[in-house]
């Protein structure tokens, strides 16, 4: 009988206690796998999020939660500023583009982003509408290419916006954050009618997940004059490094405005992301701690039972290498099962995460990813097998042929 067939077979004869070992095996290794895309996905999704605009002006508050209201359509703006500050922006020779955002709706959850439409070239480039053709007048609108699959929006059709943000509940209503409740409001956002005139491509940013309309919308549905037009920001593209720290001097603290460099308010949520991920760090080694000596007690107890099996194959000339070699394969053999559904059972789990992933976050999981990571997870996996082999092996290694069966 070969080392394979042999081990096989004693590895089957023990079914439930192996099951065991491999299910601790695949369940430390998924964890440690989704983790492991789940935070690339979370550092690519930040690091291109915001593209080349490397400052943002806002009202004056928090410079994170601008900046995720802004790029990244997450949480409630930080409040409203003079369109004034649009032109000042502008005016900046230090400045290379500058763009109006006005937000504060929403279609079924999903944010109406008022944007000039230049942000879309000079951010993607000559990115071309999957569908149809770019918003031109107030009330067209251009959806990204997850609301469009989400809601089954088609080129032409008509909605109506709400005021607020909206979060789904578990029982599937509609929970809506600071709705204002007075008919006059909730009429005029129910009688100004959207019309979908294009849909983005797949962008693969937070902006996959937004609906993008004129920037005048917000003032067209609740029919501002002229001298009271607001924007919730500017989105700014130096036109060098030098350029955006003369305009956050000029700007930042002036007449309740803030100047925000992104990048910071990006690395301090990765920063608070990475501190999350310490914690996790920890609790993957312990699962990993438990899975070595997962498969260390199951060895120890398959020497125990075939101790006479043992023997019996040292008197028929077997060598010690031999009765080495069939509990650390074993071991190895139980391992590496587990190791390979526990790759399959995490890539499994990033794909069942990720719509809810992107729609709550803007992150974009790639759920068929093969990183360095995965390599180093699998070596890793692979050596704590071997090392908890070793210990029952080289037991059942010194003793000899007759001291094996008076066991």
């Amino acid at each position: 009988m070969s080392l394979f067939r042999l081990t096989l077979r004693n590895v089957l004869h023990r079914r439930f206690l192996s099951l065991l070992t491999v299910c601790a095996v695949a369940v430390t290794v998924a964890f440690i796998v989704l983790l492991t895309l789940s935070r690339e996905s979370v550092e690519q999704g930040a690091k291109k999020g915001y593209g080349p605009f490397d400052l943002v002006l806002g009202a004056a508050g928090s410079e994170t939660q601008l900046v995720l209201n802004t790029f990244y359509h997450i949480g409630a703006p930080t409040g409203n500023i003079p369109l004034a500050v649009l032109d000042q922006a502008r005016q900046d020779q230090s400045v290379a583009e500058a763009y109006a955002m006005t937000t504060g709706d929403n279609y079924k959850g999903f944010p109406i982003v008022g944007l000039e439409s230049g942000y879309f070239y000079t951010r993607y480039g000559d990115t071309r509408l999957q569908e149809g053709s770019m918003y031109a007048h107030t009330g067209e609108t251009i959806v990204g290419s997850y609301v469009a699959k989400s809601l089954g929006l088609k080129i032409g059709d008509t909605f109506s916006g709400a005021h607020g943000l909206v979060q789904e509940e578990a029982h599937g209503e509609e929970h809506v954050e600071e709705q204002d409740d007075e008919d006059g409001e909730d009429h005029a956002h129910g009688s100004f009618r959207y019309t979908v005139t294009g849909i983005l491509p797949e962008l693969h940013t937070p902006d996959d997940r937004a609906v993008f309309t004129t920037v005048d919308y917000a003032w067209a549905v609740h029919g501002l004059a002229p001298e009271d037009r607001e924007i919730t920001a500017v989105l700014v593209k130096p036109a060098s490094l030098l350029g955006a720290h003369d305009l956050r001097q000029e700007l930042d603290g002036s007449n309740g405005v803030q100047a925000a460099y992104t990048s910071k308010a990006v690395s301090d949520v990765l920063n608070a992301v990475d501190q999350g991920s310490r914690l996790l760090s920890m609790l993957t080694a312990i699962c990993v701690l438990l899975a070595g000596i997962s498969i260390l007690l199951s060895l120890i107890a398959a020497a125990g039972e075939r101790t006479k099996d043992v023997g019996l194959l040292r008197l028929l000339g077997k060598s010690r290498a031999y009765v080495w070699l069939t509990l650390t394969c074993e071991g190895l053999l139980v391992t590496a099962t587990g190791l390979i559904a526990g790759l399959l059972l995490g890539h499994l789990g990033a794909f069942l995460l990720k719509d809810a992933l992107f729609a709550q976050a803007g992150i974009q999981i790639q759920p068929y990813h093969w990183t360095q990571e995965h390599w180093l997870i699998a070596i890793g996996a692979i050596t704590i097998g071997l090392l908890s082999s070793l210990g029952p092996a080289f037991r059942m290694y010194r003793m000899h042929p007759l001291a094996l069966f008076k066991s």
